[in-house]
């Protein structure tokens, strides 16, 4: 395959990130705002991409923001927000096609990052703070957004464990916010938020496609004039925390299906030795179908209608996902746990080793082929510290033994079970605790 190279470099604090390849005909750029995850912030943050998607001081409307959008031959631009870690990530994310393949006299890369800036940097205000007719109508729409989480009931059972599994710690907050806090924001309120964010947030800028970098290094330059925070991100936290009994929590809510997930800390993060061991091990243990909580839980036994785990790689945590009938609780922690604990003891084999190996590999190799994942990648080596190199990135994982596999396995700890109930269920399982 073409080897792609993503180089990086600092212009006014800004930290710009590019991948200059032919592989594809369009260009994608996206720029990320990092900030500490925190409670009083969390839901003003994120009304706050949203908002300036919808307003600036050009483009007044998301109408004309469209429009303009279409003038650049069917350009994209869209705004998010995650987590990562105890950190909020505020995303906006560009599509357009690239220079090379258009008869303009003009760069469509430069009018983007224009209009990238324009949408960051000035929004449409009144009287020194946000338009309020739009604040409203984002509330509303955020309120939405949350309220429809109810509808996804693996979502919401995700956001319930972490709510319980990480309280008194940054990272029980959800990135999206809190429908609670909504009402007590306004224009005001909100405005100061986000000056707070361009004063302190860590901007990284992300472009894939076919341009000349050293013309983008410039455009980037003369664009983003304004200076930047680059005061380094605090390192990610893996310290243990074990000892207590595992927690047990179950809601009842009125489900057709019982929503089970167990929240391990595994203290392996993306910045430890072990982080690879860590990967391959939850290959092994719930990645793929090819793993024993596929193979066990739901083949061999027909426990559940799904059963996978993953790897938050910022946090050091693993999540275990099943979606089983309300009377196949008590089996399915069994089982999950015998699969756990046989990891522990090395109950796999070098074969099984190498095929999490190799469908790691493959997904590293997939990756390559997308601008999202090309920028997947480089945010990896941001956050572990190392080389983006592809070749490197393999030998990372090819290194890992079976004994490496067992030591990063018996780093876990389980720390809450969660189970998303049926209300007539509650009482018949009520001896939920035995798992303990």
């Amino acid at each position: 395959m073409e080897d792609v190279h993503i180089s990086s470099s600092e212009h006014n604090g800004l930290q710009l990130h590019l991948c200059s390849t032919n592989k594809f005909k369009t260009i994608s750029i996206m720029l990320m705002i990092k900030v500490p995850l925190q409670e009083d912030l969390t839901t003003a943050r994120a009304l706050i991409p949203h908002i300036l998607n919808s307003g600036t001081i050009n483009y007044p409307n998301r109408k004309l923001i469209k429009e303009k959008l279409g003038e650049m031959y069917g350009a994209t631009l869209s705004a998010d927000v995650q987590k990562k870690g105890d950190h909020q990530i505020i995303m906006f994310r560009m599509e357009i096609p690239a220079d090379q393949f258009l008869s303009i006299p003009h760069s469509l890369l430069k009018l983007s990052l224009d209009l990238l800036h324009e949408v960051v940097y000035n929004p449409l205000l009144e009287n020194g703070k946000f338009n309020s007719s739009i604040v409203e109508q984002e509330k509303r729409s955020l309120k939405q957004r949350l309220s429809s989480m109810y509808d996804e009931k693996i979502l919401y059972a995700n956001v319930r464990l972490i709510e319980e599994m990480f309280k008194g710690e940054a990272y029980q907050f959800p990135a999206s916010g809190r429908e609670e806090d909504i009402v007590s924001l306004d224009a005001l309120s909100i405005h100061q938020v986000y000056k707070n964010l361009l004063e302190n947030g860590f901007f990284d800028l992300f472009i894939v496609g076919a341009f000349n970098e050293n013309e983008v290094k410039s455009m980037v330059q003369d664009i983003f004039s304004e200076q930047h925070n680059n005061n380094p991100i605090k390192e990610i936290s893996s310290e243990r925390k074990v000892g207590n009994p595992v927690k047990v929590i179950q809601d009842r809510m009125d489900v057709n299906q019982g929503k089970l997930l167990l929240g391990y800390r595994t203290f392996s993060t993306i910045q430890d030795e072990d982080y690879e061991a860590a990967r391959v091990a939850n290959a092994i243990f719930g990645r793929f179908p090819s793993s024993k909580l596929f193979i066990n839980v739901r083949e061999k036994e027909s426990l559940a209608y799904f059963a996978h785990s993953q790897i938050e790689s910022n946090k050091g945590l693993l999540i275990v996902m099943a979606g089983i009938d309300f009377d196949n609780y008590e089996r399915t922690v069994e089982i999950i746990r015998e699969q756990e604990y046989a990891m522990k003891k090395g109950d796999f084999t070098e074969s099984e080793v190498a095929q999490g190996k190799a469908m790691l590999i493959s997904l590293l190799l997939e990756a390559y082929d997308t601008p999202l994942g090309i920028m997947e990648v480089s945010i990896q080596a941001i956050d572990s510290g190392l080389s983006n190199n592809l070749n490197d990135e393999i030998k990372r994982i090819s290194r890992v033994s079976k004994s490496d596999v067992v030591r990063a396995v018996n780093k876990w700890n389980l720390d809450t079970i969660y189970f998303l109930n049926r209300e007539e269920y509650i009482n018949e399982c009520s001896n939920l605790q035995k798992v303990r």
